[in-house]
């Protein structure tokens, strides 16, 4: 099958997505289940082949995701129950103010966000976001887009995240430059996708008045919350694990007992764990509650999730069909076929990737491998560490119902798929659009 026909299958199978969902109501993991195997037949697929694909990438983002948002959810339900989310929010609107609150929650998530994976940062803290929304009066979409703008940008463009450390390895750019680069050009972008756009969208968009994740993750039943030292405490210890285990990584041997040992507590799910533990004496056994009611609290909150871990599984199978269908590689081949400057080329291939696949690590390595050896052979001069951050901004831009992070958003925010695409979406373009762009500018300063 020619490139142009397999991708125009592609952008079928999308829009019939888009379309089951929105107009005939169907339910979307049913939806993601047909349309996955409507591409991998339309791409000459083998059925079985197609079976095997979707179940895949089912496990894959599942295998990470189950976990994490189980643990996640149970550490953020322990924080509202304990009163921890109400202290760091009455003391985030103390210190900014109702006005600005979305600013500091974009500052908190850029900061949790830098060690971490999007997901892990996301149901640490929805709490927060639930919490924020009901004390200030706003809308969940006017804290929550700068919530998901400072998680997503770091996501994609900063190391010591896998995708960008691994971009860094093929572009044989320096790590501490790449660092304070895409510190230089995520902040503004985050600014601009996430305070900026947020309030603007969320004027928008009306919500259901009922959100089931609110209600279970956004409430308090104690009268002797923790402290704010605490319940941060709490609340980043995973962030801190994760932190010691990447710069030991750096520093240390990796035979050596300390680095191996930080490797595993700093894992995501071990980390999650350990804090889940520490969070049943913190918010738990010091604020009077006893096992029982742990074991409630715990209970309770997961039954919510059950959807989400569907649609997001389901959209991670839908993931799997593009990729092994071939259309990341027919895109890489007709970007190679343009003459353009690396930087462009590094930004246009990792979009076109992950609008067609969905996945940004996917598009973020595959089109690092693609541009390293154009950019090696091309004449002009061009900083490895901007091609970091240009393939970087390139693999956030328009996340749709190919993205498991779409469904992700549009569970926790309570949002229909239209809405979705209307601030998950666009926040996304918004952000990677502006990183490219503050891109440019950094290399017409230091070309």
């Amino acid at each position: 099958m020619s490139d142009s026909l397999l991708l125009l299958c592609a952008a079928g199978a999308i829009l019939a997505l888009v379309l089951l969902i929105t107009r005939l109501k169907l339910h979307p993991f049913v939806a993601l289940l047909l349309c996955s195997g409507g591409m991998g037949l339309a791409a000459g697929m083998a059925p079985t082949s197609i079976v095997k694909s979707f179940q895949d990438g089912v496990g894959s983002v599942l295998g990470f995701i189950a976990v994490v948002v189980a643990l996640g959810t149970m550490l953020g339900k322990l924080l509202a129950e304990s009163g921890g989310a109400e202290t760091i929010a009455r003391t985030l609107i103390g210190l900014f103010g109702e006005r600005r609150v979305h600013w500091a929650i974009m500052l908190v998530a850029f900061i949790v966000g830098v060690p971490v994976f999007f997901q892990v940062g996301l149901v640490l803290l929805i709490p927060l976001i639930f919490t924020v929304a009901r004390q200030t009066g706003t809308s969940l979409i006017k804290v929550g887009i700068p919530l998901v703008a400072g998680l997503s940008i770091v996501h994609g463009i900063v190391p010591p995240h896998p995708a960008a450390m691994l971009a860094v390895g093929t572009f044989h750019a320096d790590v501490g430059r790449t660092i304070l680069y895409s510190l230089i050009v995520g902040l503004p972008a985050a600014a601009l996708a996430g305070p900026i756009f947020g309030p603007w969208i969320a004027r928008r968009i009306e919500l259901p008045a009922h959100n089931p994740l609110a209600d279970q993750l956004g409430t308090s039943n104690t009268a002797n919350p923790p402290g704010f030292a605490a319940a941060m405490a709490t609340i980043l210890l995973p962030v801190a694990l994760m932190v010691a285990a990447s710069l030991a990584a750096v520093a240390l041997p990796k035979d050596s007992l300390v680095a191996t040992t930080l490797a595993f507590i700093g894992n995501p799910v071990v980390a999650l764990l350990i804090a889940l533990l520490v969070a049943c004496v913190t918010f738990g056994l010091r604020r009077g509650f006893s096992g029982a009611d742990l074991l409630k609290q715990m209970n309770d909150c997961l039954g919510p999730t059950a959807a989400i871990l569907l649609v997001i599984g389901a959209g991670g199978g839908f993931n799997r069909v593009l990729v092994d269908s071939g259309v990341g590689a027919a895109i890489a081949r007709q970007a190679i076929a343009a003459q353009v400057s690396p930087l462009v080329l590094a930004f246009l291939v990792a979009a076109a990737i992950r609008v067609a696949t969905g996945s940004a690590t996917v598009a973020l390595t595959t089109s690092a491998g693609t541009v390293a050896p154009i950019a090696v052979a091309s004449s002009l001069p061009v900083s490895p560490e901007l091609l970091v951050l240009a393939a970087g901004s390139g693999s956030l831009i328009l996340s749709h119902v190919n993205d498991s992070g779409f469904w992700m958003i549009k569970e926790y925010l309570g949002m229909t798929v239209p809405q979705t695409l209307k601030t998950w979406t666009a926040m996304e373009t918004i952000l990677g659009v502006s990183a490219f762009l503050f891109t440019l500018v950094l290399a017409a300063l230091f070309p």
